[in-house]
C-alpha cells in the first residue's frame, strides 16, 4: 500500500478498501482519487452523495448568473462533498467547519480536486457568521443530533440554529441554502423560517429521500414557497395552495387490468398527494390511501406502476385461491392496519418473486388485497 503525503497529519488515514468501496458508490469522483483522505468513518457516512451535491450546485446556477458568484461560503463544511461541487462556481470559496480534524483533511483533499481557490477556517459557524464579510452565497447543512446523539425533529434543536441565526445570514449573503434532514417537517420548518423560503427541494436518490434543501433569500418575503419533487430530475413542483385546491375523483372499484400507480417517497414526503392524481389524470384508491388508479400507461409517473391482475378479499376462501397462484409476494401496506410481518404470515407466502400485493382500505372503509405485477 502507498503511504500518504509527509503533509498529511497523523489523524488522518487514508480510505480502507471496504471504505474506499462504499465512498466509490456515494461519491465516485472522489474515491476516484487514490490520495483522498477521511478522518472518521461518520464522515463519511453522513456526507451527501455525489448525485444530491451536484444537485444543489444545478439549484444555485439555476438562480445566480456569473455575475453574481463572487464568494460563498459554506458554515458548516463536514467532509466538504458538498463544498467541493459549490465552489467552482465561485471566484471566492470559503470552507468554516469547527472539527480540527475536518479541516485539515479539507486542506489535504481540496487541492487534490483543483480548489486551490478554497479557504479552510477551523471555528463555528456562529463566530464566523458575526465577523465574515459579505458573500453572494451561504450554505448550511447543521448537525441534526442533540447533545446526548439523538436525531432532532425540529429545525431549532439542529446546530446550528438556523432560525436564531436568520437575520445575520440574510443580511450577509442575498442566496441562502440549507439542508436538512428528510425527517423534518417541512411546514413546520418553512414557518420558522419567516416567509423567507422562496423554494423547498425534496430530493431523492436511489429511491429513498434524502435530503430537503431550503432556499431562502433576503429580497422579501413570500406567502407560500415552490416545492419541487427532485428525483433524478425534477418531475413535480407546486405551491400548496394548488395541493389544497387539487380536484380529485375516488376510484370506488379497481379492476383486474387497471394500472396501479404508487409514488416516489420524495412526492409522499412533498406532501402532493391530490395533486398528483389532477396532473396525471388519475384516482385515488381512498382519501388516506396513497395509492392511485389509471387506465393507461404513465412512464412519466414519479413512482413505480404496476398491472392489476386481481382485487380480492381477506376471507379464507380468497387467500386459498391465492395461495393456489401465488408462491412468493412482495407485500406493502397503505392505509392499512397491522403489519407487514402479521400480514404475511396470515397470506402463508414467501417474500420476493414477481407479484406485487397491496392491502389498502378503499374510500368506502373496505380492505381489499391488490394483487398486481409491474407494468
Amino acid at each position: 500500500m502507498n503511504t500518504l503525503p509527509p503533509s498529511t497529519p497523523d489523524c488522518i488515514h487514508r480510505l480502507s478498501d471496504e471504505e474506499r468501496k462504499r465512498l466509490l458508490a456515494k461519491v465516485p469522483s472522489w474515491a476516484a482519487n487514490e490520495d483522498i483522505v477521511c478522518p472518521t468513518r461518520l464522515a463519511w457516512e453522513q456526507c451527501s452523495g455525489e448525485a444530491a451535491a451536484r444537485h444543489k450546485a444545478d439549484v444555485v446556477t439555476r438562480l445566480l448568473p456569473p455575475v453574481k458568484r463572487g464568494r460563498m461560503v459554506d458554515l458548516t463544511g463536514g467532509l466538504g462533498v458538498d463544498f467541493s461541487f459549490l465552489a467552482p462556481l465561485f471566484r471566492e470559496a470559503v470552507y468554516v467547519e469547527r472539527q480540527a480534524v475536518l479541516c485539515d483533511a479539507a486542506r489535504h483533499n481540496f487541492p487534490l480536486q483543483g480548489l486551490t481557490h478554497a479557504e479552510v477556517v477551523c471555528g463555528t459557524a456562529e463566530d464566523f457568521l458575526n465577523r465574515m464579510p459579505l458573500a453572494d452565497f451561504i450554505f448550511l447543512d447543521p448537525a441534526r443530533r442533540d447533545k446526548a446523539g439523538r436525531k432532532t425533529v425540529l429545525i431549532q434543536d439542529c446546530t446550528p440554529d438556523v432560525e436564531a441565526l436568520l437575520p445575520r445570514l440574510l443580511e450577509k449573503a442575498p442566496l441562502v441554502m440549507v439542508k436538512l434532514s428528510p425527517m423534518l417537517d417541512i411546514r413546520h420548518a418553512v414557518k420558522s423560517l419567516q416567509g423567507h423560503v422562496h423554494e423547498v427541494e425534496v430530493v431523492e436518490t436511489a429511491g429513498e429521500c434524502k435530503e430537503l434543501l431550503l432556499v431562502l433569500r433576503a429580497d422579501g418575503t413570500v406567502d407560500e414557497p415552490k416545492t419541487t419533487v427532485v428525483r433524478g430530475c425534477p418531475v413535480l413542483s407546486f405551491f400548496a395552495s394548488e395541493e389544497r385546491n387539487a380536484k380529485v375523483n375516488f376510484c370506488e372499484h379497481p379492476a383486474p387490468g387497471d394500472y396501479l400507480f404508487e409514488p416516489c417517497a420524495a412526492l409522499l414526503k412533498a406532501g402532493a398527494f391530490r395533486l398528483v392524481a389532477e396532473r396525471f389524470g388519475l384516482k385515488k384508491v381512498a382519501a388516506d390511501s396513497h395509492l392511485y388508479i389509471g387506465m393507461e400507461s404513465l412512464p412519466s409517473f414519479p413512482g413505480r406502476s404496476f398491472r392489476i391482475r386481481e382485487v380480492t378479499g381477506f376471507d379464507k376462501a380468497a387467500l386459498r385461491r391465492l395461495r393456489q397462484t401465488t408462491e412468493r409476494a412482495n407485500l406493502t401496506l397503505r392505509n392499512f392496519p397491522g403489519t407487514t410481518e402479521a400480514l404475511r404470515k396470515k397470506l402463508k407466502l414467501k417474500d420476493g418473486g414477481v407479484t406485487y400485493l397491496f392491502a389498502t382500505t378503499l374510500q368506502d372503509g373496505k380492505h381489499v388485497l391488490l394483487v398486481t405485477q409491474k407494468a
